[in-house]
């Protein structure tokens, strides 16, 4: 009996084949070109020679320090300051900003808050400030209580009870535990990111500051 059952000719399969390699590489080049425009989207208009020149100095203490080849647009963030007033990245428009999240319950955050504070005293004025937002949700003012405690007497006092802004930058790729720090230039754009904790007090900060205001 003879098989109905027609077989599959080689020359079938190499044309499917190269049919599925075509799609495939198309793809490949849509999906290429898709992350080149997105990552075209997340860049600033703002001046690259700040990173270019912060690159060198990221190292030492702060070797952890992630510096974009370009400035990268950051979400809309918000906080509070220690009035109870709102306040956003625009608030600090014209001044390079040190944006670090933390929270008295992560031991690492405490561990850094003084030598924050030490960097906020050197470098803090019309051009540079340490943001140190507290996200404690149950009891805000425990985060007040807690740098009264550590004598911390130079930083502002900033907090948002909500971790909104936590939530905001993990959407971001830019928050994945405590502390996170970002450091944002006069523009509002991130020029330097460190998911975890520094001696910001040490010369290897000092120098990757000075770098970012161009001293």
């Amino acid at each position: 009996m003879n098989d109905t059952k027609s077989p599959v000719r080689p020359a079938r399969l190499f044309a499917a084949a190269a049919v599925l390699g075509v799609l495939a590489g198309a793809g490949a080049i849509y999906m290429t070109s898709m992350g080149a425009r997105n990552e075209s989207a997340a860049l600033c208009s703002t001046d690259r020679m700040v990173t270019g020149r912060m690159k060198p100095f990221a190292k030492g203490e702060v070797a952890a320090v992630l510096v974009p080849e370009q400035p990268r647009k950051l979400p809309v963030l918000g906080f509070r300051d220690g009035a109870g007033k709102d306040v956003t990245l625009k608030d600090f428009a014209g001044k390079t900003l040190l944006l670090n999240l933390w929270a008295t319950w992560c031991a690492p955050c405490r561990q850094e808050m003084p030598a924050l504070d030490a960097l906020q005293g050197e470098f803090g004025g019309p051009d540079f400030e340490v943001a140190a937002v507290s996200i404690d949700t149950q009891d805000p003012e425990k985060a007040r209580e807690f740098l009264k405690e550590l004598d911390i007497s130079k930083l502002g006092f900033y907090a948002d009870p909500s971790a909104q802004l936590f939530q905001d930058l993990k959407l971001a790729g830019r928050a994945v535990g405590l502390p996170t720090t970002i450091l944002i230039d006069t523009a509002g754009c991130e020029i330097g990111y460190l998911p975890g904790p520094a001696d910001w007090a040490s010369e290897d900060a000092r120098a990757l500051i000075r770098a970012a205001l161009g001293r």
